[in-house]
Order: C-alpha cells, then structure tokens, then sequence
C-alpha cells in the first residue's frame, strides 16, 4: 500500500486517519503495520465497504477535499473490492534505529552474510527489488536518489575486512 507525499504528510500531521483502496485483495491486514516513507504505521481496521457508504466527511478524513473527488480515484480501477483502512499510530521506522548500532555479534554478521550472498552477482532490476532486504537488516538507507550504506552497513564491511 502505497501512499503519494501529500498523504504521507497528513499522516504526519494527524489530519488523515483514513484510507480507501480498491484491491482484489488487501495488501494490509487489521492490527499490522505498514512501513512508509514517513514511518512505521499501524493498520487499526480493513473492512469492505460499498462506495456508497463513503461520506463527505469519510472523504475528507482520508485527505480529499471532496468525496467525488474520492470516488473518482477508486473509479479509476475498474475491478477489485473497495477498501476502508482506518490508520492508527504513526511511529519511527524501525530500521532508523537498526541502521545506527553499529555492534554486530557473531551470529548477526554470519546471518546478515549468507542474505548478502544471495545478492551477489545479480543484474541491476533483480537487485532493485532485493534492496528492501538490506534495508531492513538496517544496512542501508535511502537518500533522494539511490542508497548508501548506514553505519550498521559500514561496521559489518569493516569487520568483514578485517576477517577476511
């Protein structure tokens, strides 16, 4: 589930509470989380719902000035079930922390090879998709365009360095 900035943003800011999507299936699940750009974000309740039941004021908790200008969006995609997702608590990402220890024992550094490993040699596009991976060992962090390696990352090369 994918939010564009000026959601993210009201998110942020507590004026959007609500989302509505139209999935095949959902891609989130009541009491589970969501990472996004702004954080991590609990999902309090996904439930179908008719397009007809979205109120003005459901429309304008999710981020829209108008409830047309919702049903406009969802119309967009012509198959699928209309999803209400109430959003809860929006907290740090948890890979801002992991991205900062830069202490590694025995067993994370030999865990954290052998997923590294699998990523070796891969074309560019196959790469992309897996670098959400490093990512979430915290051994990476977005910039505006591209990555670089967090502390955690430069610690683990370092120590591989050193054992060769």
């Amino acid at each position: 589930m994918l939010f564009r900035q000026k959601f993210l943003d009201g998110i942020r800011d507590g004026t959007i509470a609500l989302a509505f999507r139209r999935w095949r299936r959902p891609s989130v699940r009541s009491g589970g989380t969501l990472l996004t750009a702004a954080g991590q974000l609990r999902i309090t309740s996904v439930n179908e719902v008719a397009m007809a039941s979205i109120s003005e004021a459901d429309a304008r908790r999710a981020g829209y000035t108008a409830r047309e200008e919702l049903l406009a969006e969802l119309q967009m995609r012509d198959q699928g079930i209309v999803y209400r997702i109430e959003l809860g608590a929006l907290r740090v990402d948890p890979r801002v922390a992991l991205r900062q220890s830069t202490s590694l024992s025995k067993r994370e550094r030999d865990a954290i090879a052998r997923r590294l490993r699998r990523l070796v040699g891969l074309e560019l596009q196959p790469f992309k998709l897996n670098v959400r991976k490093l990512k979430a060992l915290g051994l990476t962090e977005s910039l505006e365009v591209g990555y670089r390696l967090s502390p955690r990352g430069v610690s683990f090369m370092r120590i591989c360095d050193r054992e060769g």
